[in-house]
């Protein structure tokens, strides 16, 4: 576990520590290519991170000049802060090398695709955020997600009964 993480974070096996999850990307939209970038941060907005605070709902990645910026990402102010402290809502600069920008930029231009944060996390003490090519889903996509996501669901538990027995 990482130095400073809560006790109820759970370090994963590749030794990152999770700080928040973007579920509802997972819902609206089909992820096709997914990439780990760091994040530009001021020290206050670490320490809120540190302590498990932010909010990835309504963001998305956007690419300008070559560079990745991380806009609506919600990382609120640190608590022990004082005047110095970070705004909530300001864009944030990733960091990726050329030929990676360059690469999501041309998947990224292409009409219906969108950079969307799927986590942010702690990896060897540096803050990550995991970025994603996606394409929004239509209703009935979401329909049959979930239609399958219950089957599942149903045979996982019919499975774990049998195992009981």
């Amino acid at each position: 576990m990482a130095k400073g993480a809560k006790k109820d974070k759970k370090a994963e096996a590749d030794g990152t520590v999770n700080v928040c999850r973007n579920r509802r990307a997972l819902h609206e939209y089909e992820i096709s290519d997914r990439i780990e970038c760091g994040i530009v941060l001021v020290g206050t907005e670490v320490k809120s991170l540190r302590d498990g605070h932010a909010n990835l709902e309504d963001s998305y990645a956007r690419i300008d000049n070559d560079e990745v910026f991380l806009i609506g990402a919600e990382i609120p102010e640190y608590l022990y802060g004082n005047r110095a402290n970070h705004k909530p809502k300001r864009t944030r600069k990733l960091l990726l090398h050329r030929r990676e920008i360059n690469k999501f930029a041309g998947k990224a231009s292409e009409k219906g695709l969108t950079l969307v944060p799927l986590r942010l996390y702690f990896k060897d003490g540096k803050a990550k955020v995991e970025i994603a090519v996606a394409k929004g889903k239509q209703a009935h996509d979401k329909r049959q997600s979930l239609k399958a996501a219950d089957a599942k669901r149903d045979i996982d538990r019919a499975l774990m009964s049998r195992r009981k027995r």
